[in-house]
């Protein structure tokens, strides 16, 4: 009897670890996808910069080709990077510059910037802002919560691309620019630059943040 009841308390002690274990796993995947759209969006920033703002890049394999360097190709991806690990797939979802996704990503970041839109980096990456600039002012905090469905988009390949987001839908537990939902999460190069902007009509630094803090 002494042993049955120690495992019984062994077994509803575990049961009772369990969901710090599974939410301590998840935090880290979470910031494993982060570090790694972080990463794409750094290789989109070089990819653009190369072109001098004529071109975008319109599939990871473009990005993982790397960019002529003399008679070679420079590396500006690791492979690792190239794969989502929140998908099912492991391929992230391309986000165009002019999608609802995009646009809406803008806005959040604007709320979580105090109501003010971190500039452009620069010249090259500027003239992908015009979708935003033009647009009838961001939409606001109603048009943010009726957006799930219509702001995800699924292509993974042939789409000119300003960056990245996971497939997944799920709630997270770690934030990023205030957002809680892993397919929300855009990782993209704009959105950085020193200063800030308010588009128009619109109202009134990377950031990964645990929703528990």
């Amino acid at each position: 009897m002494t042993i049955l009841a120690v495992m019984t308390l062994f077994a509803i002690a575990l049961l009772a670890v369990a969901p710090s274990v599974m939410t301590a796993v998840q935090r880290e995947k979470e910031l494993e996808a982060i570090r790694r759209g972080e990463e794409v969006a750094d290789a989109i920033r070089e990819y653009v910069n190369y072109h001098q703002g004529q071109k975008l890049p319109d599939s990871i394999d473009e990005l993982l080709e790397g960019l002529p360097s003399g008679t070679k190709k420079r590396q500006i991806l690791r492979p690792s990077a190239a794969i989502d690990p929140l998908s099912e797939d492991g391929k992230w979802r391309l986000i165009s510059p002019t999608s609802k996704a995009f646009l809406n990503f803008a806005q959040r970041v604007q709320d979580f910037n105090s109501g003010l839109l971190p500039a452009t980096p620069n010249q090259y990456l500027n003239r992908y802002a015009v979708a935003i600039a033009s647009a009838q002012g961001l939409p606001d905090d109603d048009d943010l919560k009726s957006a799930d469905e219509s702001e995800y988009e699924v292509s993974t390949s042939n789409t000119p691309f300003i960056g990245v987001a996971s497939q997944s839908k799920e709630t997270s537990v770690v934030t990023y620019y205030g957002v809680e939902n892993h397919s929300k999460w855009i990782f993209t190069p704009m959105f950085r630059g020193v200063g800030s902007s308010r588009p128009a009509n619109a109202p009134n630094a990377n950031t990964a943040t645990n929703r528990n803090d």
